[in-house]
């Protein structure tokens, strides 16, 4: 017969366990960071929300790690970017690996093409367009409602406000794009990020790399390209070019030196900040890489 301080130890730990199971929230795990902060914004508490990428990471060139199989299995919901940003597409090879369902946040966000490429391809940073946030929004509302619709009301009432926010970001960005002379409006990064944020908000993007950072689908420097890029600068007398957080810098240092331009900053790309930064939510990206490019071309 057991001490009854064991049993009632046993006891305890047993309905601890029934009542943390029936506590246990709903989990979405996302691709990259900036989904990862959409998610955080609609749901509030009521779902954990982790990101496969962290700061910093590239998700043309990310590997799946051992981990990430383990993660994916365990979430509720998946969400990602699509279009194949994620490079071979590894979200949804996790999320079908783990029979999880995905949603792709791109759908419905209208499209600009790859330029280079043989075949026609989706520009995946659709998400540089406050526009096509809003879209990913309203996506992800919708797909924890279905999961979660005794919470739909909340959810909905979040999911409209943060959808204010993203209006007031977009007229502030083109109320500061406006400071820069429309002559020195052309936005020269490290890799084709920017397209959206470009048409979105009367810029030209002038980048040397490609759309991709990986070799998936034929992305990388020519010469010629290289010579372009730097033919445009001049021409357009641009005063300086940037760097990205998370694509390694070289090659745009490069041509800055043959073009005798200045580094105006650092931006982010493919990756929020990290956590206590500036960069770490999508609202807070927008604001500094805005605030770097005025302050740089104005």
């Amino acid at each position: 017969m057991f001490p009854r301080s064991i049993f009632a130890l046993f006891l305890s730990l047993t309905l601890g366990g029934a009542l943390f199971a029936e506590d246990r929230k709903p989990v979405i795990v996302c691709s990259t960071t900036q989904i990862a902060d959409f998610a955080r914004q609609v749901v509030g508490d009521r779902m954990v929300v982790k990101s496969v990428l962290a700061a910093g990471q590239d998700p043309h060139l990310y590997e799946k790690k051992p981990g990430d199989a383990q993660l994916v299995a365990n979430a509720d919901l998946c969400l990602e970017n699509g279009w194949h940003l994620e490079g071979n597409d590894w979200m949804r090879k996790l999320a079908e690996q783990s029979g999880r369902p995905l949603v792709t946040c791109t759908e419905g966000c209208k499209s600009l093409e790859v330029p280079g490429g043989k075949q026609a391809m989706h520009d995946p940073h659709a998400w540089f367009s406050c526009t096509n946030a809003a879209t990913y929004v309203r996506n992800i509302r919708d797909a924890v409602i279905k999961i979660d619709p005794e919470h739909a009301e909340e959810y909905k009432s979040r999911a409209a406000l943060y959808l204010d926010q993203l209006r007031a970001l977009h007229n502030w960005i083109l109320r500061e794009i406006n400071k820069i002379p429309v002559e020195q409006r052309v936005l020269v990064t490290s890799h084709d990020a920017f397209n959206y944020f470009c048409q979105a908000y009367g810029m030209t993007a002038a980048t040397p790399v490609g759309w991709s950072t990986g070799n998936e689908i034929g992305a990388g420097i020519t010469p010629e390209r290289q010579q372009e890029t730097i033919d445009s600068i001049r021409q357009h007398h641009v005063k300086a070019i940037f760097v990205e957080t998370s694509v390694n810098p070289t090659k745009v240092r490069e041509i800055a030196r043959e073009a005798h331009v200045e580094i105006g900053g650092e931006l982010y790309s493919d990756s929020m900040g990290a956590e206590g930064t500036a960069g770490e939510t999508y609202i807070g990206m927008m604001r500094e890489n805005v605030i770097i490019i005025v302050q740089a071309l104005q």
